[in-house]
Formats: structure tokens, C-alpha cells, sequence
């Protein structure tokens, strides 16, 4: 079995974080008020974290296309999340938190799949 599967719970975690994280900035308090969450402070460290922890997950979503079991939700995140900038791209910051919402539930589905998979295999 592919070692790379093992490192799904991982990447679970890190969209559970990617959403409180995304309510935090862009959240529901922030529309109501008109702020431009584009405009609020982030720590470096977090900024820095954020932004290397999404470049390695899509890394490992490109090698996961390698592996027969990963394939299928490889394919399915990496679709969702393209398809997610596509949308985001083209909305006002209103709706940004709800696509973004979307993308890291069908994610964190994916994600689910695959630790599910994994452990009826072991």
C-alpha cells in the first residue's frame, strides 16, 4: 500500500483548519461590517504556514494520482479546487466564504474516503 495514503489524516486536520481559519478572516462579523478581509493583519508564521501547507497538499494530491485507491479523490479535489478558483475568482467577497466552505467540505469528504479505505485494508 502506498505510503503517501497514510498521510490523509493529516491533510483532514489541515482543512478543518483551513475553514476556521477562512471564518476567522472572512467571516460572517467581517461581511457584516463591510471589512475587506484582504486588508486584515496575519502573523507571518501563520501566513507562511497557510500558504506552504496548501502548496504541499496539492503536491501530495498530484502524487496521489499515482495510487490506484487515491486516484478517484485525487482527481475529485484537485477538479473541486480548480473549479472552486474558477468560481471564487469571478464573486464578490461575499460569497468567497461559502465557495470556500463547499471546496473544504467536498475535501474533507474525499479525505474521509480515503482514511476509510486505507483502514478496511489494514
Amino acid at each position: 500500500m502506498n505510503p503517501l495514503l497514510f498521510l490523509a489524516p493529516l491533510w483532514f486536520a489541515f482543512e478543518i483548519w483551513q475553514l476556521v481559519v477562512a471564518e476567522r478572516y472572512m467571516g460572517i462579523a467581517h461581511i457584516e461590517r463591510g471589512t475587506d478581509p484582504r486588508k486584515l493583519q496575519m502573523g507571518a508564521g501563520r501566513a507562511a504556514f497557510w500558504s506552504i501547507g496548501i502548496l504541499v497538499e496539492y503536491l501530495w494530491f498530484l502524487l496521489l494520482l499515482t495510487d490506484r485507491l487515491g486516484r478517484a479523490p485525487a482527481f475529485f479535489m484537485i477538479a473541486v479546487t480548480g473549479l472552486g478558483y474558477l468560481v471564487r475568482r469571478g464573486t464578490s467577497i461575499r460569497w468567497i466564504l461559502v465557495i470556500l466552505t463547499f471546496e473544504g467540505a467536498i475535501r474533507i469528504g474525499m479525505l474521509l474516503f480515503i482514511c476509510g479505505a486505507v483502514w478496511r485494508r489494514l
